[in-house]
């Protein structure tokens, strides 16, 4: 563990349980986006990965699986 976790660890033990689980659920929503980020990185890096990944929407849109895209969501 890096000291900047065992930090942030600390940190966190020294608050009421309430606000550590809250702060914990907002810490994983982050550690999810960058999980996404970094998966959506590696597919536009690599071109295979973009053909399958249009290849797919075309796929979910051809069997009816995709929906509309909705603007206030974004």
């Amino acid at each position: 563990m890096s000291k900047a976790t065992e930090t942030a660890v600390k940190l966190l033990e020294s608050l009421p349980e309430e606000t550590q689980e809250t702060l914990i659920e907002a810490l994983r929503q982050l550690v999810q986006e960058a999980q996404d980020d970094t998966k959506w990185n590696q597919l536009f890096t690599d071109r295979e990965g973009l053909i399958a990944a249009a290849r797919k929407a075309r796929a979910d849109v051809a069997a009816s699986k995709a929906s509309e895209m909705d603007y206030d969501r974004l």
